[in-house]
């Protein structure tokens, strides 16, 4: 069976992507074979196109999310015929990923695809959405309801932030939208958000003698940039309000002190999609199925082509991309 990838290479220090025409004794070790449909673009996928270490043993086909059918299955769970998705535990990066029209891989990674998703649906969503739903889910968990207050959406034209507003709104929060592209408002206000603001304003002055705390103003935050914004949420965020961390575009440092965890109770809470246990994975995915209002994919999603990749990878890293990008895998 032959099919076709996009390959990275590395030969010294340069990086090239090729698509390729391989041979399915060429794939990995795996339990389900799947012929791959869809895949997705996020930010991962772009810095490991762009050689910023996300891969360190090449060649390597990246692409951290897929979806598809499986064509063999050496176990019970998983059949030929079925329709799964799946997203992280290391696929693009150390396993053979998803930018490849056959993929071999562990059926404990795969998520049966849920009931109301298509598998283009599914990767509209991809590692962003399960990534937002998991946001959400911990924001629940720390009882920070509509009533609450409002809730700060940084990054939010990205791929989690474009995600996690309309998400929100759905459930009934009142969402506020943090972006550096203030052209993007427009677009923001359309998927939800009742108040844009402008990163460079938000963040704070560094300020001699003074702690890191300012004026509450957010029931809870979904942080998809880390750094000095991430600082800037935590000093903004109401008396025993919740904080969500899930991404480092901003920087991997935060600059601030202990003062919003000890005045004020506030709970900073990690999020991880890549190892999140399959339970609490497949959870959210069938969450995300009858709670996403699944018509604003359409848009805010852009289909691309396998060798179109690269290109949207590099305005991705250049901070131009909007909203979610699915790879079609098939028929190319």
């Amino acid at each position: 069976m032959k099919f076709k990838v996009l390959n990275l290479k590395q030969q010294n220090e340069s990086l090239s992507s090729v698509i390729e025409l391989l041979d399915e004794s060429e794939l990995p070790e795996g339990d389900v074979l799947i012929e791959v449909h869809y895949s997705s673009l996020n930010y991962k996928d772009a810095a490991a196109l762009g050689n910023r270490g996300i891969i360190r043993k090449f060649p390597m086909v990246p692409g951290i999310d897929l979806a598809g059918v499986v064509i063999e299955s050496q176990v019970p769970a998983y059949k030929a015929g079925d329709s799964v998705l799946l997203t992280g535990w290391g696929i693009g990066e150390t396993h053979w990923g998803g930018y490849s029209q056959i993929n071999r891989v562990d059926s404990k990674w795969l998520v049966p695809l849920p009931k109301g998703l298509s598998l283009k649906q599914a990767m509209s969503l991809g590692t962003a959405g399960l990534t937002s739903m998991l946001s959400v889910m911990a924001l629940e968990e720390n009882e920070i309801t509509p009533n609450s207050g409002e809730i700060l959406v940084t990054g939010a034209s990205g791929g989690v932030g474009s995600l996690a507003i309309p998400l929100l709104v759905k459930k009934g929060y009142k969402v506020t939208a943090l972006t550096g592209r203030l052209d993007n408002s427009e677009y923001l206000k359309e998927l939800g958000a009742t108040q844009i603001l402008e990163r460079s304003s938000f963040l704070i002055q560094k300020r001699p003698g003074r702690f890191t705390i300012e004026s509450e103003a957010f029931a809870g935050v979904i942080d998809t940039v880390g750094g000095d914004v991430l600082a800037a949420a935590l000093a903004r965020t109401k008396y025993a309000g919740c904080v969500t961390a899930c991404g480092l575009v901003g920087g991997t440092d935060i600059n601030t002190s202990v003062f919003p965890f000890i005045l004020r109770g506030i709970h900073l809470v990690g999020i991880d999609s890549v190892k999140c246990p399959s339970a609490k994975r497949e959870r959210a995915w069938k969450q995300i199925a009858t709670e996403f209002p699944l018509p604003i994919l359409d848009k805010i999603t852009k289909e691309i082509q396998l060798q179109e990749v690269p290109k949207y990878a590099e305005e991705m890293l250049a901070g131009s991309g909007l909203g979610r990008k699915v790879v079609a895998l098939r028929g190319i």
